[in-house]
C-alpha cells in the first residue's frame, strides 16, 4: 500500500532527511520518501499503518515535525501556546549560522544542528522608553507616573527586563569565572611538576594531588563547561556532527583517561606512569580546554550583539511620543495610538512620529538616517515627511497617512532585519565542508593516535593520546560556519544606514556578478515629479482650456505621477472638474473612461490606436518637436476624434549622468527601457552618453528584453519604481526599486533604493563588492587555519622542529578563529561606499 501525508515544520534538507530515516523507521514500512517543495510524505507499506502510528514515530523524536492527513492540515495544530518572555526582543530565537534557514524556536537554547546559542530576534517596535509600577503590587504597571489604583502608592519606573542576548552573555561570562576560579589551582599544580624538587610534593604526594585536580575538576566539567557535552551527546545521537563533538570527545578523552588512571592505575603500562607509580593524569588539559572553549562562547556572545547593531540603532530613530491637535489642543500620546488621519504638531529638533503630508507651515528636515544623504531637505505644504527623520528649526502640521508597521522606518526595519538573517549561496559551501569536516577530523586524530603510537618516541602512547587530543580540539568547523552570516549581517546594516535596502542575501551576491543594467527612464532616471509645460489643441471645437477639462477630469480617479501633474496644473489653472466614470488604466499606454458621458481617452500613440483615433502627421508633427527636447506628449481624444494633448516635462536628476559613467566605469553595460517614445527617450540617452536604449517598451516588452539579455549569458540587475516595471523586476537576477516608486516595484525588487536615484546603484553594487570580499576573506581565514592547523597539531613539525602543539594552546587557538571572523566581518561597519 502507498499513502502520501502532508508534513509539517520542514524548513531545509536536514528536515527532509530527518523525516524520511524516522518515518522509515516505523515498522511495517517498506520505503518513505519525502519531498520538502511540496511538503509531502510517500509512505510505503507493506499493511495499512493508522497515520496515529506516524505521528507517534515523530512525537518521539522531538515533536518538531507532524504528519497529517493531506487538505486537514491546520497551521495552528498541535501548537502549544507559549508566553514569550518579558525583555527587549520578541522571544523568537534562531541559529546564527542560519542551519535550518529561517526555522525559529519558542525558547532560548542551543541549535540542533550546529549547537551554537539561539539568538533572540529583535523586537520591531519601538516601545515607551519607561513603565511604571507599584512597589507592593508588581501587577499594576501603567505608561505614565501616578498612583496605584490599589493601595494609593506612588508609582516607580521599573527597570527594562534585559535581552535575551545580554541574559545569556551574563549567564555564559558567570560561568566562566567559576571555571577559572577551579582552573587555575588546577593549572598551578599541573605546572609544578617543571619544577625542581617541587614544594607541593613536601606538603601532599603526587597521588594526593592528583585527587585534589580530580575534585577541583568537577565543577568544572559537570557545571561551568556540561553544556559542551550536552551538546556533543545531542550532535552524536543526532548525526549532527559539529565543534562541540570534536570538543567534547576531545576533553572527554583527556578528563576520563585522568579518572581511569587514578582508579585502575594498574592497567596501564609503565610508560604512561611517572617516577612516583602513579599514572600521568590530564586534568588540567581538560579544563584548560573547556575554559578556553567558554571564553569563545563569551567573547562570541558580546560579538553578535555588534553585528545586529544596525536594526538596533535604526530602532533607536523610531520615536515612542508625538504630539496630537484635536479641535485646536495639543495631547501628547504613545506612537501606537496614532490612527490614519490624525493632525499631528511637530516642533523643531523633534523626530517625525509616522509618515504623513505637510499641512500647514514649512521646514527643512534632516533624512540622512534614512537616506544617507547628509544635506537637509526642505519641505512644505502637500510634501511627503518620512517618521524618524528629524525636523529642523520650525514647527509644522502633518496628516498621518501611514501608521506602525506601514512607516518607511517600520519597512527599513523589517527589511534590514529580514535579509541580515537569510542565507547567501556561497555559504552553500561551507554547509558542504563542515559537513564531512567532523568525520574526516576525528579519522585523523584516530590515525594520529596510532602513528604515535607505532612509531613515536618513548612514552609512545602519551605522545599520541596528547596529539590526537590536540587535532580534535584545533579542528573547529564553527568559523567556517560564521564566515558568511556574520558578513551579511554586518554589510546589510551597512546599507541600511547608506539607503540601501537588501532584501535578502542572495541579492547581496549576485550585485557583485551584475555586468548589464536596465534602467526605467520617469522616476529612475528622471526626477518622477513631471510637470505640465503645455496644453493644446487640434480641433476649433475644442479650446485649450475645454481639453483641460477632460484631461483632469479624467486624470482625477489616477496614481500615475503622469496624472498628478495634470491634477495639479489643473487645479493651479482652476479648470473645472467634470463628470467622470468608467475609469480604466492600460499599462503602457494611458487611460480611457467616460467624462460628462463622453467616451475618453488619454496617452500615446498606442492609446490613440486602441480607441479607434487616428493621428495625422500634422498632430504627430507637433507632437514631435515637444519630443526632440525629452517631453513626454499625451494625446486626448474624445468618441474617437483627436482633440488635443498635453506636453509634461520632468528634469533629469542631477546624479543620473555621473552614476551611469561610474556604472560603466565598473564595467557595466547600461540601457534605457522606456515606454515613453523614440525621440523623448533619444534626446535623454544623448543627454546621458548612453548608446543603447529603447522607447514604446509595454511591461511585456520589458520582460521579454531581461529574458533576452539572460539568454546570452548576461546578469541583469533591473531599476525601475512603476508597477509596469514589476514584471521585468521580479525577472531579474537582482530588482532594483526606487523607495520613490510604487509599493508593487519594491515589493517585485531585491533591493531598494530610499532615496531612488542612481546613485545609490552605485552605492549597491560598491556594497555587494566589499560584502563578498569580506566573506572570501573569512571563508580563507577559516579554510587555511584548519589546514594548517590540524597537520601541526598531529604533530607534523615535530621530527623536523621538536616541536609539538599542546591541546591548550589548540583550545586558545580554536576560540580565537570564530571571533577573529567575527572581528574581521565587524570591520565592515567603517568601509565607505
Amino acid at each position: 500500500m502507498t499513502h502520501t501525508y502532508h508534513i509539517h515544520g520542514m524548513t531545509c534538507n536536514g528536515c527532509r532527511t530527518h523525516v524520511e530515516e524516522t518515518l522509515s523507521k516505523v515498522e511495517g514500512v517498506t520505503n518513505a520518501t519525502v519531498n520538502l517543495e511540496k511538503a509531502e510524505a510517500t509512505i510505503e507499506m507493506e499493511s495499512h499503518i493508522p497515520i496515529e502510528k506516524f505521528q507517534e514515530a515523530l512525537k518521539a523524536d522531538g515533536g518538531q515535525y507532524s504528519i497529517h492527513q493531506n487538505g486537514e492540515h491546520q497551521h495552528t495544530h498541535d501548537k502549544k501556546k507559549v508566553e514569550k518572555p518579558k525583555g527587549q526582543g520578541t522571544g523568537t530565537f534562531y541559529c546564527p549560522m542560519h542551519c535550518e534557514g529561517d526555522k525559529t524556536y519558542d525558547k532560548p537554547g542551543d541549535c540542533p544542528v550546529c549547537g551554537m546559542d539561539l539568538v533572540e530576534e529583535v523586537n520591531l517596535t519601538a516601545t515607551s522608553d519607561t513603565q511604571y509600577t507599584c512597589p507592593m503590587h508588581p501587577e499594576i504597571i501603567k505608561e505614565e507616573p501616578g498612583s496605584c489604583p490599589i493601595c494609593g502608592m506612588d508609582l516607580v519606573p521599573m527597570e527594562p527586563d534585559l535581552s535575551a542576548e545580554e541574559k545569556t552573555y551574563k549567564k555564559l561570562l558567570k560561568k566562566f569565572w567559576i571555571a577559572v576560579a577551579f582552573t587555575l589551582p588546577i593549572f598551578i599544580i599541573a605546572m609544578s611538576e617543571m619544577l625542581p624538587n617541587n614544594p607541593l610534593y613536601d606538603v601532599l604526594e603526587l597521588k594526593y594531588w592528583n585527587w585534589i585536580q580530580f575534585a577541583l575538576s568537577i565543577p568544572v566539567v559537570f557545571y561551568a563547561t556540561w553544556m559542551f557535552f550536552e551538546r556533543a551527546y545531542r550532535s552524536i545521537k543526532t548525526w549532527n556532527l559539529n565543534m562541540f563533538t570534536l570538543i567534547g570527545i576531545g576533553a572527554g578523552v583527556a578528563w576520563l583517561f585522568s579518572v581511569f588512571g587514578m582508579l585502575v592505575p594498574d592497567f596501564f603500562p609503565d610508560q604512561f606512569k611517572t617516577e612516583a607509580g602513579t599514572v600521568h593524569v590530564y586534568f588540567e588539559a581538560a579544563t584548560v580546554i573547556l575554559t578556553l572553549v567558554l571564553l569563545g562562547q563569551v567573547l562570541e556572545a558580546r560579538a553578535h550583539s555588534k553585528t545586529n547593531s544596525a536594526v538596533k540603532e535604526l530602532l533607536k530613530l523610531a520615536p515612542n511620543k508625538a504630539v496630537k491637535v484635536v479641535d485646536g489642543e495639543e495631547q501628547e500620546v504613545a506612537i501606537d495610538k496614532i490612527e490614519l488621519g490624525n493632525i499631528l504638531r511637530v516642533k523643531p529638533g523633534d523626530k517625525i512620529p509616522v509618515d504623513g503630508v505637510i499641512t500647514e507651515g514649512e521646514t527643512s528636515i534632516d533624512e540622512s538616517m534614512i537616506t544617507g544623504e547628509p544635506i537637509p531637505v526642505n519641505k512644505s505644504i502637500d510634501d511627503k515627511v518620512s517618521s524618524g527623520t528629524i525636523n529642523g528649526n520650525q514647527s509644522f502640521l502633518m496628516k498621518a497617512e501611514k501608521v506602525g508597521s506601514d512607516t518607511l522606518l517600520s519597512q527599513i526595519i523589517q527589511m534590514v532585519n529580514d535579509a541580515s538573517r537569510s542565507r547567501a549561496p556561497i555559504q552553500k559551501l561551507a554547509d558542504t565542508v563542515s559537513g564531512y569536516f567532523v568525520p574526516i577530523v576525528v579519522i585523523i586524530a584516530v590515525v594520529t593516535f596510532a602513528v604515535w603510537a607505532i612509531w613515536g618516541p618513548e612514552p609512545a602512547y602519551v605522545y599520541a593520546l596528547v596529539n590526537a587530543i590536540a587535532v580534535l580540539i584545533i579542528a573547529c568547523p564553527c568559523a567556517l560556519g560564521l564566515a558568511t552570516p556574520m558578513s551579511v549581517m554586518v554589510g546589510v546594516g551597512k546599507g541600511a544606514q547608506n539607503g540601501v535596502l537588501i532584501k535578502n542575501a542572495e541579492a547581496l551576491e549576485k550585485m557583485d556578478k551584475v555586468d548589464t543594467l536596465i534602467v526605467d527612464k520617469t522616476g529612475t532616471i528622471t526626477e518622477g515629479k513631471p510637470t505640465v509645460e503645455k496644453v493644446g489643441s487640434f480641433d476649433k471645437g475644442f479650446t485649450e482650456n475645454e481639453v483641460l477639462q477632460y484631461i483632469v477630469s479624467l486624470n482625477s480617479q489616477s496614481e500615475h505621477p503622469l496624472a498628478e501633474a495634470t491634477v495639479k496644473y489643473g487645479k493651479e489653472q482652476n479648470a473645472e472638474f467634470l463628470k467622470a466614470d468608467g475609469f480604466n488604466a492600460v499599462t503602457g499606454k494611458g487611460v480611457e473612461g467616460k467624462v460628462n458621458d463622453k467616451e475618453v481617452a488619454l496617452g500615446n500613440g498606442k492609446m490613440m490606436e486602441q480607441a479607434n483615433a487616428r493621428l495625422t502627421e500634422a498632430m504627430e508633427n507637433e507632437a514631435q518637436s515637444y519630443q526632440k527636447q525629452g517631453k513626454t506628449v499625451s494625446y486626448l481624444a474624445v468618441e474617437g476624434q483627436v482633440v488635443g494633448y498635453v506636453v509634461i516635462g520632468d528634469k533629469i536628476k542631477e546624479t543620473s549622468a555621473k552614476a551611469i559613467k561610474d556604472l560603466q566605469n565598473k564595467g557595466i553595460a547600461v540601457i534605457m527601457l522606456t515606454g515613453d517614445n523614440h525621440d523623448t527617450a533619444k534626446a535623454v540617452a544623448d543627454e546621458l552618453n548612453l548608446a543603447d536604449f529603447q522607447a514604446s517598451m509595454l511591461p511585456e516588452n520589458k520582460l521579454q528584453e531581461v529574458e533576452k539579455l539572460q539568454e546570452q549569458g548576461k546578469v541583469v540587475a533591473m531599476a525601475g519604481d512603476g508597477i509596469n516595471d514589476a514584471p521585468a523586476l521580479a525577472k531579474s537576477d537582482v530588482g532594483i526599486a526606487m523607495g520613490t516608486g510604487t509599493d508593487v516595484a519594491i515589493e517585485s525588487a531585491a533591493i531598494t533604493l530610499v532615496k531612488g536615484d542612481l546613485h545609490g546603484i552605485v552605492k549597491a553594487r560598491n556594497l555587494s563588492d566589499v560584502v563578498m570580499r569580506n566573506i572570501k576573506q573569512n571563508l580563507f581565514f577559516a579554510m587555511i587555519y584548519n589546514t594548517l592547523g590540524i597537520p601541526i597539531a598531529a604533530g607534523l613539525l615535530y621530527p623536523f622542529f621538536g616541536i609539538l602543539l599542546s591541546p591548550m594552546i589548540a583550545a586558545l587557538a580554536m576560540s580565537f578563529s570564530s571571533v577573529s571572523v567575527i572581528a574581521n566581518s565587524l570591520r565592515l561597519k567603517s568601509k565607505k561606499i
